[in-house]
């Protein structure tokens, strides 16, 4: 029995001796990995220095404009971002169009526009024609019943019978001083008279002139038949049967000669150098689906620099679409 536990303790020895042997291998290995892993380190540090070293120092950059002024010469300098996308080419003219659409406003053309006036006052009494229709010069548009016209009438009748009188007084008194029957004082006033009567007379006939009738004391009467001035289409109409007119400034109705319309455009004042005189334009309807390429620009009005007022564009077009 005590044999066998000397044999027990003489293992245990041998068992801890490889233990121990095992533990400072491990620790020796580790020793060494961690000198390599050190070395390893020192020479890329080591390295890198070195290259450091060697490159040359950084020069500090200077931020370079995009470009530079010279009073009205521009420059862009060495370094710039332009630079690298200026594109150098050979200068040519080259020809481009450009669309400009511009809302405008069909006019009729004001030198082929007339306003009918009533040149007296008094009523409607037939209407002859209506908005739209066209006209003919002389045709007849209204008739208007005035006692201002019958007044003219009356007035002319009396400086007719004035006139009448102061001639055969003037005879009169010519024929008593050649016989030395009459005064010279006689005669004279017998002359002024006779001057007085043919003026008024012609007032009376000037009268009924600008009324537009006739001075034939046969015709005359208190219905005044008014007649186109002009050829061409009733655009406005202010007046009906029955209406009574007494405002000679008023005008009842407008005729226009439409072969020739104006098309009046607003050209913002940054468009006004694509316009010229005589440049052929289209003029699209856009109410009717209409088009007339047959317009062209004829004026274009100057605008004021100070108030930045924006110009005023007319185009002619020989058009028959409207009206």
């Amino acid at each position: 029995m005590p044999r066998t536990t000397q044999l027990d303790t003489s293992d245990n020895r041998h068992e801890t001796s490889q233990n121990s042997l095992k533990r400072w291998g491990a620790a020796l290995a580790l020793v060494l990995f961690a000198a390599g892993v050190g070395f390893g380190a020192y020479r890329l540090i080591a390295n890198s220095s070195d290259l450091r070293a060697r490159l040359p120092a950084a020069v500090p950059q200077k931020s370079v404009p995009n470009l530079v002024r010279e009073g009205l010469r521009i420059a862009i300098p060495e370094g710039s971002p332009l630079r690298s996308k200026l594109t150098i080419g050979t200068v040519a003219a080259k020809e481009f169009q450009r669309t400009l659409e511009l809302p405008a406003m069909v006019e009729a053309d004001p030198a082929r526009t007339v306003k009918v006036l009533p040149p007296v006052a008094g009523r409607v009494i037939d209407l002859k024609v209506q908005l739209g229709e066209r006209v003919e010069r002389g045709q007849e548009l209204a008739v208007i019943d005035s006692s201002d016209l019958a007044q003219a009438y009356a007035d002319d009748e009396k400086a007719r019978s004035a006139l009448k009188l102061t001639k055969q007084t003037l005879d009169r008194a010519l024929a008593l001083e050649k016989y030395s029957a009459g005064a010279v004082k006689d005669r004279q006033q017998a002359e002024n008279d006779h001057a007085q009567a043919e003026a008024e007379f012609e007032r009376a006939q000037s009268r009924l002139r600008a009324i537009g009738v006739s001075t034939d004391p046969k015709d005359e009467g208190r219905v005044l038949s008014l007649r186109a001035p002009v050829s061409g289409s009733v655009i406005d109409l202010q007046v009906a049967r029955g209406a009574f007119l007494n405002d000679p400034t008023a005008a009842i109705m407008t005729i226009a000669n439409l072969d020739e319309i104006w098309v009046t455009a607003n050209v913002p004042e940054k468009d006004t150098a694509l316009v010229a005189p005589d440049q052929a334009v289209d003029v699209v309807f856009t109410a009717i689906q209409a088009k007339s390429s047959r317009a062209e620009f004829f004026s274009s009005a100057t605008f004021s620099i100070r108030t930045r007022a924006v110009p005023r564009s007319v185009l002619r077009s020989r058009t028959r679409t409207y009206g």
